[in-house]
């Protein structure tokens, strides 16, 4: 195996400031204070404004706010549009059933299929939510500053995109794939 020139065992900094590393922070950091905000709430139902508190509800609940339409989805698409298995969303949809944000109703196309809906407390958490993510995005641009969230925004939509159109980064040619060539 070829040692890397540029590789210094002795140098974790990349690791820690690397943009994945940082994204992830970010994302964690913005889900909480979201999370956080309605757990406060006025216009939260008491009982999951009390979920939220405890930190009953968590960032994998809030893919079901992200992902679901209002007119409803299937487990296998709401699970791909969050990008899990269905078993993990299956799980994620029971909780929420059982909190009273979502139901399951019959697909009229399908007799044996299942729609997932929001119920009317969970329209609530969802008005909550969107005011909660307003409130935090305001907050992000308070603290860099508008521009910098600007241009944050622009970027992460531009990779998301990028992501989600199916276009992927070329792979690199390295001596592994070089020597096969060969």
């Amino acid at each position: 195996m070829q040692k890397s020139p540029d590789f210094d065992p002795q140098d974790e900094a990349w690791r820690l400031t690397h943009m994945g590393r940082l994204m992830g922070h970010a994302l964690r950091r913005f889900d909480e204070r979201v999370l956080g905000l309605m757990a406060h709430a006025l216009d939260v139902p008491l009982a999951l404004s009390n979920l939220a508190a405890r930190g009953q509800v968590g960032a994998a609940h809030v893919h079901i706010t992200r992902h679901l339409p209002l007119a409803g989805a299937r487990l296998t698409e709401l699970a791909h549009s969050a990008g899990m298995t269905k078993q993990a969303m299956a799980g994620l949809v029971d909780q929420c059933e059982a909190w009273g944000l979502v139901r399951r109703e019959p697909d009229l196309l399908d007799a044996r299929a299942r729609r997932i809906r929001f119920t009317p407390a969970g329209l609530e958490w969802l008005r909550a939510f969107r005011q909660a993510v307003r409130q935090a995005e305001a907050e992000f641009r308070d603290q860099v500053g508008a521009p910098v969230a600007t241009v944050i925004a622009i970027g992460l939509e531009a990779y998301a995109n990028g992501y989600h159109a199916g276009a992927r980064p070329p792979r690199e040619r390295g001596p592994a794939s070089e020597r096969s060539l060969k």
